[in-house]
Formats: C-alpha cells, structure tokens, sequence
C-alpha cells in the first residue's frame, strides 16, 4: 500500500468512527423517545436496559451507516482541501479519482459487511428486541405508593396513605377491597402499618395495627327488602399479602414473534413470498367457484371459468403443495423407519420370525348389490336377484326395460288467449314472479357482499405481499445507500474544502433529510401499489446517484460551485436585465 492511501485512510478511518457512533446515539435517542413514557419507571434494573439499549443500537445502525459514510467522506476531503493537502496530490499528478480509491475499495467492504449485518444480524436483533421490548411495555410500573394519593397499582386494592415515615412505616393507612368486584363495600382503615416484600419481591406482606375492618353485603334494591347485612371488625394486628407477580417482568417466548418481516432472512422472505401467493390464489380461484353456487340462473347452461392466469396459478401451486407433502411424507417415514431400527438394535428378539398372513380368495360379490341386499334386508323387502330376471327366457329384456318407460306426448300448438290469461293469473297471483325477483336480489346481494368479503381478504393478502417485498429489496437498497452516499460526500468535500464539523455537518444532514424523505415516499408507494415495490424501494438511491456523478464531475474540475465569485457576473446580468424591464 503506498503512503498516499495509508494518508487517506487514516484520515478517512478516525472520522467514520467518530461519526458513527455518533449517529447511532442521535438515531437511538430518537428511537427511545418513542417509548419512553412505556420503558421507564418500572423498577428495571441496569442489565435490561443496556441490553435494550444494545439492541436499539444494532438495529438502527442499517440507518446510520450511510449517514456515517456520507459526513465522514465529506470531512476526510474537506480537510485535505482545506489544508492544501488535496492540491499537492493534484500538484503531483495523481487525479482525484485516484485519491478516492483506497475510500471506494473501504465504502465497497462496507457494503458488503453491512449487507450480511441485514441479512443476518440485524433480523435477530429485532427479534430478541420486540420480544424484550413487549415485555417491558406490559410490565406493570414499580410499586411506588405515595403520600395522600390513592394507589390502584395493585389489582382489586386501591390503598391510600397518608403519611410515611421511611420506606417501611406507614400511618393512617385506608385500603378499598375490590376482590368482590362489588364495589367500596370492603374497606379497611388503620393507625399504622409496616410493609415488606419477600420471596424475591415476588409477594408484599402489610402489617396493619389498631383498625378497623367495615365490610357490608350488597344489597338488590327491592322494595320489601330487609336491612343488609353490615360487620365491623376490630383488630390490633392484622397481615395482609399482596401478589406482586405483575411487577416482575416476564418474558414472552420469541416464538410469538416469528411471523414478523423484521426478523427474516432474504430466503425465509422469499418462502413468506411464496406462502402469500398460494393465499392470494386460492382466494381468488374460490371466488369464481362461489359466484357459480350462488348465481344459479345464470351457471344453468353456462360456467364461469377463471383466467388463464388464475388456473396456471392454481395448477403450479397445488403441484408444489403436493410436492411438499410428499417430502414432509418422506421424511416422516424415514424417520419412524429409524426409530424403529433402533428399537430393534436396541432389543433385539432372537426367538422372532417373520409372519406372513394369506388371504384366500373369496366369492366375488359385488358390491352394489351387497350393499342393496342389506338396505332392503333393513327395510324388511324381499330380495330378488337381477340376474334372474334378465336371464328368464319369457321375459326379454329389451320388454322388461322399454315398460318400465312412460311416454309423454309433447305439444306443438301455440298457447290459446284463455290459457295465457290462465298462465298469467297463476304467475302473478300467487307470487311467483315477485319471489322470482326476490330469490334473484337476494342472490344478487350474497353475491357481492361475498365478493366483498373476499376482495378485502385478497387486497390484504396483496399489501402484506408488497411489504415482504419491500423488506426483501431493503437488504439491498439499504446497502447500496453506503456506496452512493460516498459517492457524494469525498467530491462534495473536494468542492467546499471545508473541514470540521460546520459546514460539512449541515449538508450531510441535508442530504440525509433529502434522502429519508425519497426512501419514506417510494416506500408508501411500493405499499400503496402505485408503483412496484423494487422501484419504491430503490427511488431514493435512483434520485441520488446523478448527484453523486455530477459532483464527481465538477471536483475532477476542480469546480467552485460554493464560491460567491462564480455565480457573481450572472447576478449582475440578471440585474441589468431587470434595470432595464423597470425603466421600460
């Protein structure tokens, strides 16, 4: 490696570092403010929220890359110009471009590391950190009971006290008990009270002393009803336990959370993909097959065939359904085909021998007429085989067959003005065509409103379908963003030559509030279908790369698109100009 990138690299490494770190602690302070009312002041202890801290920090460093490289490339360059180190370089004829290798050949490692960060890392962090955070967010606040103010923390109590002499002593104490659920018909009321946890803060044991326990029955409120009944209990001491299980925090199991598009890999997307997919086809092959069972009139002599689309969909999923089964099949049996060699080798029976059973063949019977002999034998008819009377010679069977056969004679002539009138009072009179109208409204409406029901299930399936889309193409986009971002920020800082963290900080955040809003917007795009979900999720890199080229091309000019001098004899043209509109 010459000197000239080990130059560049030591002052590109230092500043990425740096900027890292901190953007990762803007990025995770912006992300903790989020749920910061649900995380904290629950009694946690330090470990869990540096272990939640620690899973912010990973799963939001995807995010912080870019920004990174982007304001760590712009001061390496910035400085070098500042310095007049970058005019040696370009003094001594190495080009810029030239300069920029060692960072590019750095920003393209990067992008590799990170894309294997979001496919693998990343995906289980956000599963131990939804998992870990959930826990939190349900997890009831720590027991905190305050002077004057009634405490309900505790399920079924409400508990007031007055005053508090340390963490332990208590006085004048009064406890609502609603374990009845019959509302302030249980109280209780104290001079004074000690309380203390036990069993690991699992249970609170309140010692009570000098009070009084009012308890009354609840009363139904009939007319003739008689007095309820209503105790009074004195004691000097008195023990209550109180379950503090809600305040401990319990975790979920991570299984609950295993259909999330966060925690999945590119390959357990693709199988997500195509799970959707087998969804989004059934569904929509089901609502032909339902518009045909409800619409009768109109499938009597006609069908309603689905798309060649939807059939070909239909035929490739049920083959890959059936393929699938087959292989859980197979590996079921090889499975049990193991287990059982080794019972087998594990106890073996010399004494055992191979049994092999033999069926004779019986009479062949068949099976219809088994069948109808028992049904008639159920029904006390007497049997009479078939092939008797198809055999008897008196009966021939083309007799037999053609007077069991009842003609009827079909009319040609037209229908005469009384039977019309016939026909017409019968349809009307009685209601046949009005329960026409209404048998074909009500199927009419069954049908759309079962259309409806599916189309929303289908539209459903098709955005989730979109979003694992999107989370598929992000493991990529986020990763070229590191490249692009680069891309920017070294020639842009060969153009200002300002180092530091003035100028250099105020256009990177410019850009990255440019480039969040170009990734939010193709994003809504992509799950809105206006536009598909690889060309939403790579809108904003496509916005950026010809503004990375264009400052590329300036910087190996040597440009001053940041100075004042370049734009100034334009200015004053276009202020001549304007001069002589007015005086005209």
């Amino acid at each position: 490696m010459k000197k000239l990138d080990k130059l560049i690299l030591g002052s590109f490494i230092g500043p990425f570092t740096l900027t890292f770190f901190v953007v990762d602690f803007i990025l995770l302070i912006v992300n903790m403010l989020k749920y910061f009312d649900e995380i904290f002041g629950k009694g946690l202890g330090f470990w869990i929220y540096a272990e939640l801290i620690g899973y912010f920090v990973i799963s939001i460093s995807p995010m912080a890359l870019p920004l990174a490289m982007l304001l760590s490339s712009l001061m390496t360059f910035g400085n070098l110009g500042e310095h007049f180190e970058l005019t040696a370089i370009k003094g001594s004829g190495i080009s810029l471009t030239r300069a920029m290798r060692p960072m590019a050949i750095f920003a393209v490692v990067l992008t590799f590391f990170a894309f294997l960060s979001n496919n693998y890392l990343v995906p289980k962090v956000n599963l131990k950190t939804f998992s870990l955070l959930y826990d939190i967010r349900m997890k009831t606040p720590a027991l905190d009971i305050k002077e004057g103010v009634f405490y309900g923390g505790i399920p079924n109590y409400s508990i007031k006290v007055n005053r508090k002499v340390d963490k332990v002593r208590l006085q004048d104490i009064l406890i609502y008990n609603h374990t009845e659920g019959q509302g302030n018909l249980n109280v209780t009321m104290a001079d004074s009270g000690r309380m203390e946890t036990f069993n690991n803060d699992t249970y609170m044991k309140l010692t009570l002393y000098h009070g009084n326990n009012y308890k009354e029955a609840r009363s139904t409120r009939g007319i003739s009803e008689a007095p309820v009944e209503f105790s009074r209990t004195t004691f000097q001491e008195s023990v209550m336990v109180f379950d503090l299980s809600a305040f401990q925090l319990n975790r979920t199991p991570e299984d609950q959370w295993s259909t999330n598009r966060a925690i999945k890999t590119i390959d357990e997307i693709r199988y997500g993909l195509d799970s959707i997919q087998l969804i989004i086809s059934d569904l929509s092959y089901q609502n032909f097959k339902t518009a045909e069972s409800i619409y009768p009139f109109f499938t009597k002599y006609r069908s309603l065939q689905p798309s060649e689309k939807i059939l070909q969909d239909k035929a490739r999923f049920d083959t890959l359904r059936r393929m699938r089964l087959l292989k859980e099949q197979q590996t079921r049996d090889s499975l049990e085909q193991l287990e059982q060699e080794k019972a087998l080798a594990q106890n073996p029976s010399p004494g055992d021998t191979n049994l092999i059973v033999t069926l004779e063949s019986q009479p062949s019977v068949p099976v219809s007429d088994s069948l109808l002999q028992r049904k008639l034998k159920d029904r006390k008819i007497e049997w009479t085989d078939t092939s008797t009377i198809l055999s008897e010679p008196s009966l021939p069977v083309e007799d037999t067959l053609l007077s069991s056969i009842n003609y009827r004679k079909t009319r040609t002539a037209p229908l005469s003005d009384d039977e019309k009138q016939l026909l017409d009072s019968i349809f009307y009179e009685k209601g046949y065509i009005s329960n026409a109208f209404t048998l074909a409204l009500n199927n009419a409406r069954n049908l759309k409103n079962t259309f409806n029901v599916n189309m929303s299930q289908a539209d459903g399936q098709v955005r989730e379908y979109r979003r694992y889309q999107i989370a598929w193409y992000q493991k990529y986009t986020q990763t070229i963003a590191c490249f692009i971002m680069f891309l920017i920020g070294a020639p842009l800082g060969a153009i200002i030559k300002k180092g530091g963290l003035g100028m250099p900080v105020l256009i990177s955040i410019l850009f990255f509030i440019f480039f969040y809003m170009l990734t939010i917007t193709g994003e809504k795009w992509a799950k809105e279908g206006v536009t598909d979900a690889f060309f939403g999720t790579i809108f904003s890199n496509l916005c950026l790369l010809p503004f990375g080229i264009f400052f590329l091309r300036q910087a190996r000019k040597d440009a001053r698109l940041f100075e004042w001098d370049m734009y100034q004899p334009f200015a004053k043209r276009t202020w001549r100009f304007l001069s002589r509109f007015r005086s005209n």
